[in-house]
């Protein structure tokens, strides 16, 4: 059995990565992990909490979800890929590709998934006509909570930890203590038998606050489309900076951390995005804005309006229907006794033409 302690505090239990495991024959099995069921919870609970908040960002409902699973699906290939791309066994991998498909044994690169995913999200957009810069608003909320929760898996794996610490808090576990979980990158000064940063609880904490100050900031402060966006990029690319700079499990590409890398991109990025957003709301004329935004509320909507217009036409064919078999009776009191208002024309007519004749004599 595997054992987490935190020396300092005097904590220390017993923790398994598997939650149950099902024998299936010859030597098989199908276990259930933490990492997997906490990731899928972090996604469920994210999906609940845009699924509320669609129509505050004016997104249709069923046209995000599809945005969502699509993009969801391609960011699990991003990450795999990520990792392997800069895992430095990438020769093993090319050797046996087979491998690259074995996501089990470990390996899934955050950054790759969160690229992947928006890049998936833009092209989706385009195709079920969902404003993008609204639908990654709402996204990047979702990741934080996505994130926040997800990252506790790392506990039950003990891996994500960082270099070693004094600090109250410094964990150590089983697998910390036999050196597993490291790296292809040894870091120089390591003793894997002492206290380690738990860097998994940093992003957590640091996610789940982002998210807190976003929803807060999309509740009262939220000015233009795209700002939600792009101050996820910055905060979370802040953060990870400097997460990364203390974890011992880097990815390189050469000397440099990849996600160091990555998050400086983003950080300037999301800066640069800022700012453009806003100048593009602020010189945008107001008569366009508006209509910008009915077209906008209109291409959300032509998918109800299609199914609308489709009801509508069996209801017209079946008024149609009615209305035929009622022709016969209805001719038939037209030609017994005229409409009221003809009679009435007629009428008027034939007082104008006695009161002419009348004048005339």
């Amino acid at each position: 059995m595997d054992w987490i302690a935190f020396p300092k505090i005097g904590w220390r239990f017993n923790i398994s990565d598997e939650i149950f495991r099902i024998p299936l024959g010859d030597n098989n099995y199908f276990s259930l992990k933490w990492y997997g069921l906490i990731i899928a919870v972090g996604f469920l609970l994210a999906i609940i909490y845009a699924y509320k908040r669609a129509d505050y960002f004016k997104i249709d409902r069923d046209r995000m979800i599809d945005v969502v699973l699509v993009s969801a699906l391609f960011a699990f290939v991003g990450a795999r890929l990520y990792y392997v791309l800069f895992s430095g066994e990438l020769d093993r991998y090319l050797a046996d590709p087979l491998s690259i498909l074995k996501v089990w044994e470990g390996g899934l690169g955050i950054y790759g998934g969160v690229i992947f995913a928006f890049g998936t999200a833009l092209w989706m957009c385009r195709v079920r006509k969902v404003n993008t810069r609204s639908m990654f608003d709402l996204a990047s909320l979702g990741f934080l909570i996505g994130q926040g929760i997800g990252r506790w898996g790392n506990f039950f794996n003990q891996e994500a930890y960082g270099c070693n610490t004094d600090l109250p808090w410094g964990m150590t576990g089983s697998k910390i203590a036999a050196g597993l979980n490291l790296g292809t990158v040894t870091v120089e000064g390591f003793d894997p038998s002492l206290p380690v940063h738990p860097t998994f609880l940093y992003e957590s904490l640091w996610c789940l606050l982002g998210f807190v100050l976003l929803h807060i900031i999309s509740k009262k402060f939220y000015k233009f489309k795209g700002q939600l966006f792009a101050m996820y990029m910055i905060w979370y690319g802040a953060g990870r900076f400097w997460i990364e700079s203390l974890r011992t499990d880097s990815l390189y590409l050469g000397t440099m951390r990849v996600s160091q890398l990555v998050a400086v991109l983003s950080v300037i990025g999301g800066i640069i995005l800022l700012f453009v957003f806003k100048n593009y709301a602020e010189h945008l004329p107001k008569t366009l804005a508006a209509q910008t935004e009915e077209n906008e509320l209109i291409l959300e909507d032509g998918e109800a309006a299609e199914e609308s217009d489709a009801d509508a036409d069996v209801e017209e064919t079946d008024a149609a229907a009615a209305e035929d078999s009622e022709e016969p009776a209805e001719e038939a009191e037209e030609t017994a006794a005229p409409p009221q208002d003809i009679s009435a024309e007629g009428d008027t007519a034939d007082n104008e033409n006695t009161e002419d004749e009348d004048k005339k004599e």
